[in-house]
């Protein structure tokens, strides 16, 4: 595997971090509200891998790749979670995998405000490769370089409307 992109957006929320739970934010997610944090969110839920852990299931369309993410639970903290999936992609190209880690977390800043911060890693599998060199797409460079720019455009949008809507729970006392 090798890395694609790898990008981190951040923004503050202004509330004591104690007052959210991050990973129960994202397993309670509702469709509507997923899609409200991104134009290219279509579809968010939740289900059970095959070990039973927790999974995240979203679908959206970046840079016209339509990617059908299978995120499942690594870590499950109050202020820390992480995911992994092997995502379905669907482009031009044709119909490939890529490994996605999506990386959440509140830091504490001062009593009142603290951090959201939203990390994405993408990763190469042999069927990404495989669909690149079909496509006679030698240099790994530009894709990179593309995917970079792609995944930060679209972190960097999607993670201030999602610290607004962690926000609007913490004023809804969604968590004690």
């Amino acid at each position: 595997m090798e890395i694609l992109a790898e990008c981190t957006a951040r923004a503050i929320i202004h509330c004591a971090a104690e007052k959210i739970d991050i990973t129960d934010w994202l397993f309670t997610l509702k469709d509507q509200e997923y899609q409200s944090c991104s134009v290219s969110h279509i579809a968010g839920g939740t289900s059970l891998s095959q070990d039973g852990k927790r999974m995240s299931i979203n679908v959206e369309r970046i840079a016209g790749n339509l990617l059908v993410q299978h995120y499942i639970e690594e870590i499950g903290e109050r202020n820390h979670c992480k995911l992994t999936s092997v995502s379905d992609s669907v482009s031009d190209l044709g119909i490939t995998k890529l490994g996605i880690t999506w990386e959440i977390k509140i830091v504490p800043i001062t009593a009142n405000s603290c951090e959201f911060v939203n990390k994405v890693l993408v990763t190469s599998t042999p069927e990404f490769l495989a669909v690149l060199k079909a496509a006679n797409i030698a240099d790994l460079e530009i894709v990179k370089s593309q995917m970079l720019q792609n995944e930060e455009a679209h972190n960097n949008e999607e993670t201030p409307l999602f610290a607004a809507d962690i926000h609007n729970k913490v004023l809804a006392v969604k968590w004690n």
